[in-house]
């Protein structure tokens, strides 16, 4: 069974997410998160809101418990081992802008770990190939759920 979505006072989600409840009506009336009222008072889709609010990998639990490696530096080839990770696949999540270059050693390039760190988090959660890890703000990929087509 699925679990019960969860609804916030307004005054209470922009505070929690750290949004202006001008910021979060605007939400509500373009449609990105339900809303409704219960008891006079206007309530917010916590589960929408979240998806709203973290817009940026690094607002993610992922990246925040590696933050304390961010900035550095660590090599493609010791990334792969360290992380057990492909090293084509490191050089594709920075090409695509997943992860940030920190400059060369000679010619190895040198990347930053916390990057690293939170691609690897996906990749393993995820188990890595065949599959969609990461939208185009480096966020992890949420398949668009539609209707289901009989078979």
């Amino acid at each position: 069974m699925a679990a019960l979505p969860t609804f916030l006072p307004l005054s209470e989600a922009a505070r929690k997410y750290g949004l202006d409840e001008a910021r979060l009506r605007a939400l509500i009336e373009k449609g990105k998160i339900r809303a409704g009222v219960i008891a006079g008072e206007m309530v917010v889709s916590e589960d929408e809101l979240r998806d709203q609010a973290v817009t940026r990998k690094e607002d993610l639990p992922e990246y925040k418990k590696n933050a304390h490696l961010r900035g550095v530096p660590i090599w493609i080839g010791e990334a792969s081992r360290k992380y057990g990770i492909p090293d084509r696949t490191i050089i594709n999540w920075v090409k695509r802008g997943f992860i940030r270059t920190l400059g060369q050693d000679k010619n190895r390039k040198l990347v930053d770990e916390a990057d690293i760190a939170y691609c690897a988090e996906v990749y393993n959660q995820r188990k890595g190939q065949g599959k969609w890890l990461f939208d185009d703000n480096g966020l992890p990929y949420k398949p668009k759920t539609g209707p289901l087509i009989p078979s």
